[in-house]
């Protein structure tokens, strides 16, 4: 089992994406890369702790690997976008990648310079690619928070 560390907007969007992909056991949100010590939520939206709203995955790399993760990644939000994703706005809706080894690191620069060189975006890349650090688990009411608000609705039909 390995981790990777994705922010590419509000992270119930992208947790939601990840948890969709075969190879990947487990999926949290929370918050990565800012200077402030054990942030909630409000914090991060105040825009004082410098975190990115993040999905940590737990992927098995016999059945998906990190190249695959970073496919999901760029299709999943506009890495052109600096510091928003569609109404999203600051610094916490960045478009990061947080790598837990060299080889990741290594991995995530050249997908970002493949990316870049194929000409799809017209607008340069704005990625930033940088090693993980302290992982600041967001509150249960954030987890698969996508997946509990289509089950809430499901039971109100019943």
């Amino acid at each position: 089992m390995e981790k990777a560390t994705f922010g590419a907007g509000c992270f119930w969007g992208v947790e939601a994406n990840f948890r969709k992909v075969k190879g990947v056991l487990s999926t949290s949100v929370g918050y990565m890369g800012g200077h402030f010590e054990n942030p909630c939520y409000l914090d991060v939206l105040a825009r004082i702790t410098g975190h990115a709203e993040v999905c940590q995955v737990e992927y098995d790399p016999a059945v998906v690997s990190y190249e695959e993760l970073l496919a999901v990644f760029w299709k999943i939000h506009d890495p052109t976008s600096l510091n928003r994703q569609g109404a999203d706005r600051g610094e916490q809706y960045r478009s990061v990648i947080f790598c837990h080894s060299q080889a990741q690191t290594q991995t995530a620069i050249q997908a970002k310079s493949e990316l870049e060189s194929q000409g799809v975006y017209s607008k340069p890349v704005v990625t930033q690619i940088q090693p993980a650090s302290a992982y600041w688990l967001a509150t249960e009411e954030h987890q698969q928070y996508l997946e509990k608000q289509q089950q809430k609705k499901a039971e109100k039909i019943v």
